[in-house]
């Protein structure tokens, strides 16, 4: 099945080089360029992309904002936040209200690619260290958040999965550190978007860390 793409970001050079590269896949169709945010939440609404990838910042209505309105109102769209920085404050908030990760703008085109897949088939951009140091670091920046009668609502072995969601595990990491098999390691996991009405691993692994479940650098 053919992903589709939508790039959002102010500078031309950029939309006119991800296209480029995106659509030399077989598998990624670009479908639009939006200018800005608002431009973005525009063709979102009629272009129905699969995938956003979307600068953090742009004139008239940011990547944050943008994505706050994409999530709300389209919720099967996912959103690829585009930085230039490892350490963009504004990332935080993103991956907290939506975003199922980010990616540097100086990716090369196989990282931006397999960016595209990872997200596409509901994973998110945990693996890289660099991520995993930017939803370390959320946490230290916010109080945990007291989510107990949403916690109460998992099984002790869905509160355990919930935890190593948040500390980077791959779905087979996972069922070797727990062994059992991978097809049930993502029964757990359905079941825990489920029950805590999350998009996808990355906002689990934000909830854990909001909710105390994991301490940073653990």
């Amino acid at each position: 099945m053919t992903i589709r793409v939508l790039v959002a970001d102010d500078q031309t050079l950029i939309r006119e080089s991800f296209g480029i590269l995106l659509n030399a896949q077989p598998d990624i169709d670009v479908v639009g360029e939006a200018v800005n945010g608002e431009d973005a939440v525009r063709q979102v609404g009629e272009l129905t992309p699969d995938i956003v990838l979307m600068d953090i910042r742009m004139p008239v209505l940011d990547g944050l904002e943008a994505t706050l309105r994409i999530t709300k109102h389209n919720p099967d769209v996912k959103i690829i936040i585009l930085t230039t920085f490892d350490s963009d404050e504004y990332v935080y908030e993103a991956l907290r209200v939506g975003a199922s990760g980010f990616l540097l703008k100086d990716s090369s085109a196989h990282q931006l690619a397999d960016a595209v897949r990872t997200v596409a088939r509901g994973g998110a951009l945990l693996a890289p260290t660099v991520t995993k140091r930017l939803i370390e670091e959320f946490s230290r920046l916010h109080t945990p958040r007291l989510r107990n009668e949403r916690i109460a609502d998992l099984s002790e072995r869905e509160t355990e999965v919930l935890r190593l969601i948040a500390q980077g595990l791959s779905n087979s990491e996972l069922a070797t550190r727990l062994v059992i098999a991978e097809q049930t390691v993502k029964t757990h996991v359905s079941r825990i978007l489920v029950k805590l009405g999350l998009r996808d691993r990355t906002q689990a692994a934000v909830f854990a860390y909001e909710a105390g479940l994991v301490v940073a650098g653990q």
